[in-house]
């Protein structure tokens, strides 16, 4: 099976090091998971399950995203947000480096782990994820969530349905993003109360989701003056 890795490692101003592998499947996009026999308590789906979530306790006894974040979540419940890291992510193709606060970084490796990790409501950002852009701006989010999910209406457009050239489904997929991160922060808080940083992390991925949210309602006006001068 090909694989695509993305390997992130953390290192704090006391010498500490902390290296997080991630692979992904090249042909689905989904996160491998080495998995765990036993299952920490705070995983469990019906622990702050998010008020959007389908999945059936009967079914998936453990929150997908929790399972698969556990380990970040153990290794930082120690650190506060605005702890100084140098932060270096490796891929195949290049190197990318940061010296940052800790959710800065974690709000980066999170949002791969997220939509990769098998949540149904972050499903459809699963595509986005296998081009993953490290400590990405607002803008560049913007720019690259609309541009993957224009491509993908394409594609429906080519087998014959009917595309969604208004974004009005990623709009409604965004709200329920913010409720996904909503309930993350809130089972998070239940494992990692003294220090703050995996939380806010989560954070900084809600108040990104609000603002594509909020880009995507004003029809993308802010990005429309790039194109005027082109002509195909």
């Amino acid at each position: 099976m090909a694989t695509i890795e993305i390997v992130y490692t953390f290192e704090d101003q006391n010498g500490g090091k902390f290296i997080y592998p991630i692979l992904i499947d090249k042909k689905t996009g989904c996160l491998i998971s080495e998995g765990q026999w036993i299952q920490p308590g705070w995983t469990t789906l019906e622990n702050c399950q998010c008020t959007v979530c389908p999945l059936s306790r009967e079914r998936y006894p453990n929150c997908p995203i929790a399972v698969n974040i556990d380990g970040l979540v153990e290794y930082f419940k120690d650190f506060y947000s605005t702890d100084k890291m140098r932060i270096t992510v490796t891929t195949e193709e290049r190197t990318y480096f940061k010296e940052a606060p800790a959710q800065k970084g974690l709000a980066s490796i999170l949002g791969v782990i997220m939509a990769t990790s098998g949540c149904p409501i972050m499903d459809f950002l699963r595509p986005m994820a296998k081009y993953h852009l490290p400590f990405s701006t607002s803008e560049e989010t913007i720019i690259r969530s609309t541009s993957m999910y224009l491509l993908a209406q394409y594609f429906v457009s080519k087998k014959g349905g009917k595309p969604d050239m208004s974004l009005d489904k990623l709009n409604r997929a965004y709200g329920d993003v913010q409720l996904i991160n909503e309930g993350m922060c809130a089972r998070i808080a239940t494992v990692a109360k003294k220090k703050d940083a995996t939380g806010n992390a989560v954070i900084i991925l809600h108040a990104l989701s609000q603002l594509l949210g909020m880009a995507i309602e004003d029809k993308l006006d802010s990005l429309e003056s790039l194109f005027e001068e082109i002509q195909l």
